[in-house]
């Protein structure tokens, strides 16, 4: 748990901010990067001026339980927030750096409140008009960011599972998409579905296998014409 100080320092970044003038601070982060299969989802969030939220934090060090907790928390008092799903078919056609740029720059923009400040996780936004800061593991030195990790998160963690309904040979709903090894035996067995990310080598991996299957299956009728 926590502690006062280690939590006041998680809001560091914002209170100087709020010193120097700022108000509408907003914070930006992605979820689903790494995975295999599913969209990349990108949230920004506009945090209350010096509001806290006990035990807000990189949703990553969270359990399933308390991000659920918080993401009610967050949605009920963000001053406005605005959640962007960027697809499979985007980030095949982009590439996954693109396309989380996309995300972000398409996240703020669709904000009901226009931020006077953005605090980004990592990626420069050299686009962005907007007076900003990218900070490395953000998600853990800033609340806002690290509030806007958990609606990502929370929002794509809750897709996955219905994906998992609709592909149920997969386990999307254990594994979320990444790289496990269940997820790359289901791959191999089954090749891949509509949601995967044909760009990333394990499933162009197991589309090629598919396609070479097919190949051999088809060459297999000819021979017994």
């Amino acid at each position: 748990m926590k502690s006062q100080k280690e939590e006041i320092n998680l809001y560091k970044f914002e209170e100087e901010l709020y010193d120097e003038g700022f108000k509408n601070i907003c914070g930006v982060d992605e979820a689903g990067r790494g995975p295999l299969a599913g969209p990349v989802v990108v949230a920004a969030c506009i945090l209350p001026p010096f509001l806290r939220i006990p035990g807000v934090n990189d949703s990553k060090q969270l359990s399933e339980k308390k991000r659920e907790e918080l993401y009610k928390i967050i949605v009920k008092n963000a001053l406005a927030y605005n959640v962007v799903f960027i697809n499979e078919k985007i980030i095949d056609e982009l590439n996954i750096y693109e396309a989380t740029k996309k995300g972000m720059l398409d996240a703020i923009n669709g904000l009901k409140i226009e931020p006077d400040y953005v605090l980004i996780d990592a990626m420069p936004l050299s686009e962005l008009k907007t007076n900003n800061k990218s900070i490395i593991h953000g998600d853990a030195l800033s609340a806002s960011i690290a509030a806007a990790s958990i609606l990502a998160k929370v929002s794509r963690d809750h897709y996955m599972e219905k994906m998992d309904i609709k592909y149920p040979n997969y386990g999307f709903k254990h594994h979320k998409g990444y790289g496990t090894k269940m997820h790359l035996e289901a791959l191999e067995k089954y090749g891949p579905c509509k949601i995967h990310r044909r760009s990333f080598e394990p499933v162009a991996k197991a589309l090629q296998k598919t396609k070479q299957l097919s190949l051999n299956l088809f060459d297999e009728d000819d021979d017994g014409e």
